[in-house]
């Protein structure tokens, strides 16, 4: 139980700071006119950070990585396309799928396969 926890401290914590960086770099360099629209970016950039990080263990098949990742960029779809349109709701996920994939590349490159230890 106690690792469960702490996995989850730490997803948290890479959900929080994917997030800020995300909105600090779009917000500083990229400067959009849509703040709301720049938080919903990065909100997808720290989900998916938090959201790899946590399914990083080897109590999740690859199936249930794969089917809670998609849950989850649907739901992303949604959101962002009951606040702006289907048009702007798209990058969301693209952020997400790759943020997702590069979190599982790197983690390729290890040993063991996993950003976690």
């Amino acid at each position: 139980m106690h690792y469960y926890i702490y996995g989850m401290k730490k997803a948290l914590m890479y959900f929080a700071l994917g997030t800020v960086l995300s909105f600090l770099i779009n917000y500083f360099f990229y400067s959009s006119d849509n703040i709301v629209l720049d938080l919903y970016y990065a909100l997808a950039f720290g989900i998916a950070w938090g959201i790899a990080y946590y399914l990083d263990t080897p109590h999740f098949t690859l199936p249930q990585k794969l089917g809670i990742s998609f849950a989850v960029m649907g739901v992303l779809v949604v959101i962002g396309t009951l606040l702006f349109s289907l048009e702007l709701a798209i990058p969301s996920i693209l952020k997400f799928s790759t943020v997702f994939v590069a979190y599982y590349l790197i983690a390729s490159f290890r040993g063991n396969k996993s950003l976690r230890n």
